[in-house]
Order: C-alpha cells, then sequence, then structure tokens
C-alpha cells in the first residue's frame, strides 16, 4: 500500500458490520484499514489518515470501563464520522449526554430535516416532515445532549437527535448504520463523507496495486526461495500468479490432494497451474493420511483442527526439502485477518476455526509473506482479473479450506466423498449449463449420514440423502437462500438420483444466514 496514499482509518468499537464500512470506502477507490479503537495515539498519527471513522458497537457509554476513542482523534485535525456506537462516544466525550431509550429500536426509521453535506441531495420521499432518508436503526441509547459547538443534522420522530455535526471542527455523526444494504442512500452519505469531506483522491486500483505489491514482494524476498501452499481456490491461486510474477521460479508451490476437495480438481490444479500458468508445483498425494486421521471423528470444530494441523504437518514435511527456502506464502485475505484477530470489544463466540491465521505452528521455520492480507474477497477477484487469470478460474464459489470435510456431516468416509463429489459435480454442471451459476453467490452439495427408503423399478431402496445448497448474498455475512427454479431443481436432484449409485433422495436447504451459516458445519 502506497504510503503517500489517501487513506481512511476505521477505529472498530465492536460492530458485528465493521467489515461492511471498509468494504463501502473501497468502492470508492479510496484505501482504508480496520484497527481496534485503542490503538495508540501514535499509530493513528503515523497512519496519517485523510479522515477517522468510528464504528458501532455493543456497549453503552454510560457504563464502566466502555470503550472510547482516543483524544488524538478529535485534535488531529481531520474529518470524523461516527456511526452509532461512534456517535454516542464522541457525544459523551466531548460534554454532551447520552441516555437510555428504555425501548430498543431496531429496523427502518425515516430522518428528516437533513441539514448537512452529507446528505446533500439525498432523499427516498417525502412524508409528513418534508423530505425524507430512509435509515436502519439499532440501538438501545440516545444522544439526549448534544456536546457544545454541534447542531442536529437529523431527526426521527422517536429519536430528536438522529444526526448531530459540528460543521466547523468537521465532526459529524450518525446514529443509523449507512453501511447496510437496507440504508437505501447509505453509500452515498458515506461517499460524501470520504470524497466530499475529507477530500480523498480516488486513486487506489487493482492494476496500481499489483504494481505496488509485485515491487514490495521483490524487495522483501531478494533472491530467496518462497514456498506456497496453492489449494486451487481463487485466494491461492490469486496469490501464486502475483508472487510469480514478481520473482519467478523463485516460487515454489506444493499442492496437498487432501482427497477432500471437488470432483476431479487435483487433476483440474496441475492442468490449470503447471500447464497453463507455468508455476512450479509439486502434487502430495495425501488421501490416505487425511482419512486415517478423521477416522470416527464427527465434531465439525474437531474436523477442521485435524484437517488443518495435518495439512501443516505435511505441508511442513514438503517445504523442508526445500533446503534454501525462506519464507512461506498464503492466500490470508482481510476479513481472515479481522476475524480471526476479533476485537476484545466483540466478546464474539467462535463460530468456526479459520484455517490459515493461527493456524501455523510456533516452531515454523519460514517466514510469511501474504500479499492479500489487505484486500477483500472481491478485490481479489479483479486483482487476479487484472493479472490475466481467467475469470472462469476467479469467479468460481468459494470453498471452504478444510474442504468437503465439512460439507460432510458427521464422520468422514471415503465413499461419502465419492458419493459427495458426484452429486455435487451434477450439481455445478446444471448450474452453469442453465446460466446460473454467476447468478447466486455460491452452491454446493452437503451429504446427510442417513439412509432413508426409496423405490427405483420395482426394487425398494435404502441409501443416502443429500442436500443443495444456493445463495445469495455481496458480502456472505448475510444470506438468502437462492430462489432456484423449481424445475430446474427438480432436474437436479432426478440427475443424482439417477445418476450416484447410493444416494436416493434429495432436498433443498431453504435456511438463510443468520440463523444458519452458509456452510453445515
Amino acid at each position: 500500500m502506497n504510503i503517500h496514499q489517501d487513506k481512511i482509518l476505521i477505529l472498530d468499537f465492536g460492530s458485528q458490520v465493521t467489515q461492511l464500512i471498509a468494504r463501502r470506502v473501497r468502492e470508492f477507490n479510496v484505501y482504508c484499514e480496520i484497527h481496534p479503537y485503542d490503538v495508540s495515539p501514535e499509530f493513528i498519527k503515523d497512519y496519517a489518515p485523510k479522515g477517522i471513522i468510528l464504528s458501532g458497537g455493543p456497549n453503552s457509554v454510560y457504563e464502566e470501563d466502555t470503550p472510547s476513542a482516543p483524544e488524538v482523534v478529535f485534535t488531529l485535525g481531520v474529518p470524523v464520522f461516527g456511526i452509532c456506537y461512534g456517535m454516542q462516544t464522541i457525544a459523551n466525550q466531548l460534554g454532551g449526554k447520552v441516555e437510555s431509550s428504555g425501548k430498543r429500536e431496531f429496523g427502518y426509521a425515516e430522518i428528516n430535516n437533513l441539514q448537512s453535506p452529507l446528505f446533500a441531495g439525498l432523499h427516498d420521499g417525502v412524508n409528513d416532515a418534508g423530505e425524507y432518508l430512509q435509515v436502519w436503526m439499532s440501538h438501545g441509547d440516545k444522544v439526549t445532549q448534544l456536546p457544545s459547538g454541534f447542531e442536529v443534522i437529523a431527526t426521527t420522530a422517536s429519536c430528536p437527535i438522529a444526526a448531530m455535526a459540528n460543521s466547523e471542527r468537521q465532526i459529524y455523526a450518525v446514529q443509523f448504520h449507512p453501511e447496510v444494504t437496507h440504508t437505501r442512500q447509505g453509500t452515498r452519505i458515506l461517499e460524501h463523507f470520504v470524497v466530499n469531506i475529507c477530500q480523498c483522491q480516488q486513486s487506489w486500483t487493482m492494476p496500481g496495486y499489483a504494481e505496488e505489491a509485485i515491487a514490495k514482494i521483490r524487495q522483501q524476498v531478494g533472491s530467496d526461495t518462497v514456498i506456497l501452499a496453492l489449494s486451487g481456490g481463487v485466494d491461492s491461486s490469486v496469490a501464486g500468479v502475483l508472487i510469480h510474477k514478481a520473482i519467478g521460479k523463485q516460487l515454489k508451490c506444493i499442492f496437498v490432494d487432501t482427497g477432500l476437495l471437488r470432483y476431479e480438481e487435483a487433476k483440474q490444479v496441475m492442468t490449470n497451474y503447471h500447464d497453463n500458468l507455468d508455476l512450479d508445483i509439486t502434487k502430495i498425494d495425501a488421501k490416505e493420511e487425511f482419512y486415517q486421521a478423521l477416522q470416527g471423528v464427527s465434531d465439525p470444530e474437531h474436523k477442521r483442527k485435524i484437517i488443518g494441523k495435518l495439512f501443516v504437518d505435511i505441508f511442513q514435511r514438503e517445504s523442508a526439502k526445500f533446503t534454501n527456502a525462506k519464507w512461506l506464502a498464503q492466500g490470508t485475505i482481510y476479513p481472515d485477518v479481522i476475524e480471526s484477530a476479533g476485537s476484545k470489544t466483540k466478546k464474539a463466540h467462535n463460530i468456526k476455526s479459520h484455517h490459515n491465521v493461527g493456524g501455523l505452528p510456533e516452531d515454523m521455520h519460514l517466514q510469511l509473506l501474504e500479499p492479500l492480507r489487505e484486500l477483500f474477497k472481491d478485490e481479489v477477484r479483479a486483482l487476479g482479473v487484472s493479472l490475466g487469470i481467467a475469470p472462469k478460474l476467479i469467479y468460481r464459489h468459494p470453498f471452504p479450506g478444510p474442504g468437503l470435510g465439512v460439507r460432510i456431516l458427521g464422520e468422514i468416509k471415503p465413499e461419502y466423498v465419492e458419493l459427495l463429489q458426484k452429486a455435487d459435480n451434477i450439481f455445478i454442471e446444471e448450474l452453469y449449463a442453465h446460466d446460473l451459476y454467476h447468478k447466486v453467490a455460491q452452491a454446493f452439495v452437503v451429504f446427510l449420514p442417513v439412509k432413508t427408503v426409496g423405490v427405483m423399478g420395482d426394487g425398494r431402496t435404502y441409501d443416502y440423502a443429500v442436500a443443495l445448497r444456493a445463495v445469495e448474498t455481496t458480502d456472505f455475512m448475510t444470506a438468502n437462500v437462492a430462489n432456484l427454479p423449481f424445475e430446474f431443481i427438480t432436474k437436479v436432484a432426478n440427475r443424482i438420483i439417477n445418476e450416484v449409485k447410493g444416494i436416493n433422495r434429495v432436498t433443498y436447504d431453504i435456511s438463510g444466514k443468520p440463523p444458519a451459516t452458509i456452510e453445515w458445519e
């Protein structure tokens, strides 16, 4: 990242949607980073932001030991934008007053009296109070007294101070969440702050990032050898091609066939990367090692840890054969870093461990090279396209690090893997054939280790069931079930039952996220 580039600093107070703020800012071609609210004043000064955004969070400012923004935020002389809790801590720290609403406000609201450059030229309609914006509220506290020098810039029927500003000090704050899609003009509000108020140049692009990253890799690595665990997924693929462009044959790729890949994926990886992209790649057939290690294990988190540890052990064993290797490259991306690092403010449950971040042994003898760790998934894809990687590879649906290990419920058996691979391949084939693959964000089949009675011809069957899963989402933090045509679903089901001996029942998962996760385990 160019240190001379205009950039926004986002301080995280524990909101579940802080990532969305960063995604929106980057949509304006402006670089930004998320850091915990309690970073040091020196870090903030050295980062030299053109503006600072304070996220929402679950706390109340009037409680003991509540999070607050570093004082330098208000003395640095750059514009500040507080969202939800960010607004409340601004009010509290600068002499205003915040109190419990007595009743939590969650959902749509209409804000009126839009008196600020934040809302310039924006409205969703007209109600009894005049022009309004439709926004998304999620709060139990509200500002009841403005700090000195501030004015009200938006109101709602139940929240007289829905937004406030001190235009002289360029401090703005809103009680709603502009980063979520439910706030219809939220992206424009953030754009007004980042581009118009902070006056950031919109110069952060993927071709530019690639050029900088290649130069940085060359400088970091010098003449050393780099080892990359190449999985065939989007992230490791882009990392591999980027590093290869920087250092050529100094990059050695290791592809571990875990036996938990998609249908014929091992063959496709070797064709795509060795033959087509000229990467130096070694394939390790470790199927039997993984099957043996997973025998009798049914707990999802235990399976993840076994798969992750064994993968690292095998990779360590194979990479040790390259005696001059100094670097380990990973396809770690920004959400991996944020979610795995977490924040002391979140007190979040560990939904599932991530296979890249935090999975390495302490005695790892290689230095880490993670050229994508500043990028979101859509940015990784844009970078891949700019590097000339085939769009069909770049725009594949996400595939979990543990592979089919978390798409087979319960214990993993080789025969389950084979059935699932065949069923999943039929689903994907039909999605492509009906021009539906790129109209859903992710689609796959889940193997259910239960047998059900069926009838095929004149005979009774007692075979396994599978579930089709397809979702629509832009950020993978929330997701809706994909509304695939019924005729399509029945065609897929018929093909699976007729062509995959051992499966006699197909279901369609209609749960959203939340309450379900996208993957079943």
